[in-house]
């Protein structure tokens, strides 16, 4: 496995950081996991932009252009002979001391990685996960946005960690209003009567692109879409429920809490989204 780190490429056992980068002592960094499918990267300017995003937020100047890093992410998948797959970008604050203050920090730091990935076994795609709502709830909105996509990832973490306590691989994530916010690494839809229903921006999400992937291509299919504050009464009710993420893709869900959700297996909207957004990652 090739790994780049700022310009060169490294085996996995020889590519290091410095234990001074800010990405490793404070979490200080942004970072974007995309998908590739029959050697393209999918959706990749939608994911440099959002990287973008999420760097300007957080003062952060990433040292080169989209266009450079969109070059070196094609490279490190051809190295890597990536046919479907992986990549992990990273931008770090870059090497400092053991302070907080980010002006220490000269030169942040970019790494790729590009590989493999399975986040879910594939029984799961075809039968469905169980979900159980979790204590810990995601971050404030009014301290550090949720649609920062940072290398803190603290909160889901330990929301994981509950998750797995439960006997589930996922969990849902409730917000300071406490509605329905999103999963440890995935945003959440609900299907009600025919309608698509999912948490708006403001709810405290990251605004994945595969959620907005499946948004339009409901749209396009005839599927009334709507982004609006869901509680969990909302979702032990619904008919359907189904998980977006670049690493997760589409997958069903079949069980909150303990509730059964509609029949207890995938629904029709759900399979007809996932059938469409396979066709559109082998286009």
């Amino acid at each position: 496995m090739k790994i780049y780190i700022d310009g060169e490429y490294f085996e996995k056992q020889d590519a290091k950081v410095s234990v001074f980068d800010h990405g490793l002592l404070y979490g200080d960094g942004v970072f974007e996991g995309i998908r590739v499918y029959g050697g393209k990267i999918f959706k990749r300017e939608e994911h440099i932009d959002r990287l973008w995003d999420s760097a300007k937020a957080i003062w952060l100047d990433i040292p080169m252009t989209k266009e450079k890093m969109v070059e070196d992410m094609e490279q490190t998948v051809a190295l890597n002979e990536i046919k479907d797959g992986y990549i992990r970008l990273v931008v770090t604050r870059g090497i400092g001391d053991l302070g907080l203050d980010p002006a220490k920090c000269k030169t942040p730091s970019v790494i790729i990685i590009a590989t493999g990935i399975s986040l879910y076994p594939p029984e799961m795609y075809e039968k469905g996960l169980e979900i159980v709502t979790v204590n810990t709830p995601r971050n404030h909105p009014a301290a550090v946005s949720p649609r920062i996509k940072s290398l803190n990832y603290l909160s889901s973490i330990l929301a994981k960690i509950e998750g797995k306590q439960a006997g589930c691989a996922e969990v849902l994530m409730l917000n300071n209003r406490g509605e329905i916010a999103e999963c440890s690494a995935d945003n959440v839809f609900l299907v009600r009567k025919g309608r698509l229903l999912t948490p708006p921006p403001d709810a405290g999400i990251l605004e994945g692109v595969t959620r907005n992937c499946v948004i339009d291509l409901a749209r396009e299919a005839g599927i009334e879409v709507m982004e609006i504050p869901l509680t969990k009464y909302d979702a032990y009710v619904a008919d359907e429920c189904f998980l977006t993420g670049s690493a997760a893709e589409v997958i069903p869900v079949v069980k909150i809490d303990g509730r059964s959700i509609g029949n207890g297996k995938p629904g029709p909207i759900t399979k007809q989204l996932k059938e469409l957004f396979v066709k559109l990652t082998q286009s």
